[in-house]
């Protein structure tokens, strides 16, 4: 029996499930394998695509359907047919350019005939993809990475994730798409300093559409030419390294963008190569294609991709998006998966799940201190189990409730009725590790609003000055803090944040578009805001800056859950311990408490580390840094007695600490 078993007893009624689990993923590990590793077999990227060799180029692809196949570009004066390719065993093609026929940067396309159809394609293991700004045409540039100077040898992280999540094209505060080496030199020393210790960078995989935010992929072995070269990529992210900040890869390997020319689609001139035949290949509500996760060749394609993503470019792990997509034929769409049994049905899609455990087992072989996370709102059982037990054998997974139960609170609800079990719940019922998260990216888009914008709304234009006080301001900054203190500490063991909310970002991100014309004016982060001293985003700042480093410092994440130690519905009071550390929220938004009792594990003086109310954080400053006396009052255990004002939190330790 496998331990997954032992660990959930509730999965015991599933054990034939996990036990065909299991099966099929050693059958698949030994039909890519063999005897051997999938580090081993996971080496496409080596073989096909343009490559340096003695005397020249070679140039290989697999099209097993193409009767023809050839590579036009600049080199031939992009004559489509006069350089043909050699068919080979396999499906595979060959073609040899002596000495210096092709250049860095020469600009080619591949072409492919099928049954007398000729089309016009990218080559599938392209380095570098890049738009022509003007025809708004794509090509492939030839791209030899050649020897990066690295100097992050060692480089090394075992902590549990703070995430900063980041997207580079719009980290610039001017009205343009930003580099690599911009963020690198600008806003990574940003990132270390507020105390994160990971980045996730979003839209880095090639995708033709700016506006997708990256997760329409065309060309998986290339880094989006929109933000620089692939050495600058490389720049970042020994940069990061040196700065001590782990860096992960959004992958998308759940779907690909349905793009011919840009992309993998129809490449062979079939529909199948990649993807599954007809309307089984098509997501029925992304657009995109999926994946034949059953196929060798578009394993081989897949986990080569892993492996390139962390050799080549050192990235220290990955966030695996749309996960949930990739586990039901359905998608997940609709479904609520409110049993056990929703999890192992004929809707399950098996192969997936195999190809996921192929990826962790690959990605440890090649970088064993690696990170992964599943971006899974199904909760599907095993996930973060090792696949030895049984499980699919990611590190942590992303907690998608806790944005949508935070938005549903502040949209539907006054905050005076929450229900402080009910969140508490929520921000505690997880059977994996799990990231935390107080608002997604997709929160921060046209159509949606941040935590922030929606507290505060139009308020946010002419009352954040620092003298100015208006109720609806100074609810959006109490609770604003208030929300992301108990996320971070109670709801998961990591944390994660996107680009700009730590200090309250307004406004939406808006794309360039035709609808706003092409306008880069919301498609940037106005960093400005967070340093000006006549405007109250400084104080959120300062705000997350000391949580993290509070939450890092003592390691609250060691400890799995929270121990709750009070909650009290009229009151709107609530409190519980982790990591040696009290923390405590007064929800009520107008009643003060004096000498309000919570228990306390340690019979001990206590002391305020910081609370919401502190000046430094745009607060009144009325909870004093003085010490508070546990004592043991008959058979109540220890308790303190707190001074606690309306719509504050508070993080107390014991003194001996």
């Amino acid at each position: 029996m496998y331990r997954i078993l032992e660990r959930m007893p509730e999965l015991r009624p599933f054990e034939g499930d996990i036990n065909l689990r299991m099966g099929r993923y050693r059958h698949k590990l030994h039909q890519l394998a063999g005897d051997g590793s999938l580090k081993d077999f996971a080496n496409a990227h080596r073989y096909y695509g343009f490559h340096r060799v003695e005397g020249g180029w070679v140039y290989r692809e697999w099209a097993p359907a193409a009767d023809q196949v050839f590579l036009t570009g600049d080199f031939n004066n992009w004559h489509w047919i006069d350089t043909p390719l050699s068919r080979k065993d396999n499906g595979d093609w060959e073609l040899f350019l002596p000495g210096d026929t092709l250049y860095r940067g020469s600009r080619v396309m591949t072409i492919v005939n099928n049954g007398g159809k000729l089309s016009q394609h990218i080559p599938l293991y392209a380095r570098r993809a890049t738009q022509d700004w003007v025809t708004h045409s794509w090509c492939c540039e030839v791209w030899d990475e050649g020897d990066y100077p690295w100097t992050d040898q060692g480089f090394s992280s075992d902590e549990p994730p703070v995430i900063y999540e980041a997207h580079v094209g719009m980290s610039s505060e001017e009205h343009r798409i930003a580099t690599y080496r911009e963020f690198a030199d600008k806003v990574l020393p940003h990132v270390a300093t507020t105390g994160y210790n990971t980045v996730q960078l979003m839209a880095v995989m090639e995708h033709p559409y700016y506006g997708s935010f990256g997760y329409q992929v065309s060309n998986f072995f290339a880094p989006s030419s929109r933000f620089g070269y692939p050495e600058d990529l490389k720049y970042l992210v020994n940069k990061a390294h040196s700065l001590g900040l782990r860096v992960l890869l959004d992958v998308v390997h759940s779907h690909a963008v349905a793009n011919t020319l840009e992309g993998i689609n129809l490449f062979d001139g079939t529909d199948h190569q990649f993807f599954h035949h007809g309307a089984e290949g098509d997501h029925p509500a992304w657009g995109t294609k999926l994946f034949d996760y059953d196929k060798p060749q578009v394993l081989h394609f897949l986990l080569s991709n892993l492996k390139y993503w962390l050799e080549e470019y050192h990235f220290d792990g990955f966030r695996f998006d749309g996960v949930t997509s990739m586990l039901y034929h359905d998608h997940g769409l609709g479904s609520n998966f409110s049993n056990l049994g929703m999890y192992f049905t004929m809707n399950t899609d098996v192969e997936a799940v195999t190809y996921l455990q192929l990826a962790n087992q690959l990605i440890r072989e090649v970088k064993p201190d690696a990170l992964t996370i599943a971006e899974d709102m199904s909760g599907m059982p095993g996930m973060c189990e090792p696949i030895e037990d049984g499980g699919i054998g990611f590190d942590y997974r992303l907690g998608m409730g806790l944005p949508d139960m935070w938005i549903r609170l502040v949209k539907e609800c006054r905050d005076e009725d929450w229900n402080l079990g009910y969140i508490w719940g929520e921000l505690t019922n997880r059977n994996a590790n799990t990231v935390a998260y107080v608002e997604s990216h997709d929160q921060a888009l046209v159509g949606d609003q941040t935590i922030m914008f929606r507290l505060a709304g139009a308020a946010m234009y002419d009352q954040m000055g620092v003298d100015c006080h208006t109720p609806v301001i100074d609810r959006a900054m109490a609770l604003h803090k208030m929300i992301r203190l108990l996320t971070m500490s109670a709801g998961g063991n990591g944390y994660l944040t996107f680009m700009g909310n730590e200090f309250g970002h307004p406004e939406w991100i808006d794309f360039p578009r035709e609808g706003n014309g092409w306008s880069y004016h919301y498609c940037r982060r106005q960093w400005s805001l967070m340093y000006r001293s006549d405007l109250k985003y400084r104080f959120l700042y300062d705000f997350d800056h000391d949580m993290i480093h509070t939450a890092t410092y003592y390691r609250i994440f060691d400890q799995t859950y929270p121990e709750l130690r009070w909650v009290h519905e009229d009151d709107k009071v609530i409190a519980y311990e982790r990591g040696g550390l009290l923390f405590v929220f007064n929800f009520s938004p107008s009643r003060d408490y004096t000498d309000y009792t919570i228990p306390v594990s340690h019979g001990e003086d206590y002391e305020v580390l910081f609370s919401s109310d502190d000046y430094r954080y745009g607060g009144q400053g009325r909870v004093t840094r003085d010490s508070h006396s546990a004592f043991l009052p008959g058979r109540d255990g220890n308790v303190l007695r707190l001074y606690i004002p309306a719509r504050t939190c508070l993080v107390l330790k014991p003194k001996s600490r």
